[in-house]
C-alpha cells in the first residue's frame, strides 16, 4: 500500500496510506486511511497544487463535496472489505 506525508505548515508530519485514488472534473483525490492493517480513520484529500514533483493536497471538508467523494470510492471499492460510513 502506498504511503503519503503530508507536511501542514507549522504543523506535525502525518502519515496516510492511500487505498484508492480518482479524478473527478480535473481534480486528483486520494482516499487514504491513517492505519495499514488495521480499522482507522478513513480520510478524502485533494490535490490543489502540483509542480513538478511536488504534490499539496488539503483534507475534504465541504460536506456536499465529502459525500459525493464518498460515493464515487464506495462505488470504486465495492468489491473490496473495506466500509465507508
Amino acid at each position: 500500500m502506498e504511503k503519503i506525508t503530508l507536511t501542514p505548515q507549522g504543523g506535525e508530519t502525518i502519515e496516510l496510506y492511500v487505498l484508492e485514488q480518482t479524478r473527478l472534473g480535473g481534480v486528483n483525490y486520494l482516499l487514504t486511511t491513517d492505519e495499514e492493517t488495521e480499522d482507522g480513520e478513513a480520510y478524502i484529500l485533494k490535490e490543489v497544487f502540483r509542480d513538478g514533483q511536488n504534490i499539496s493536497y488539503e483534507f475534504v471538508e465541504d460536506d456536499a463535496e465529502l459525500d459525493a467523494m464518498g460515493t464515487v470510492f464506495a462505488s470504486l471499492l465495492e468489491d473490496e472489505e473495506i466500509d465507508l460510513v
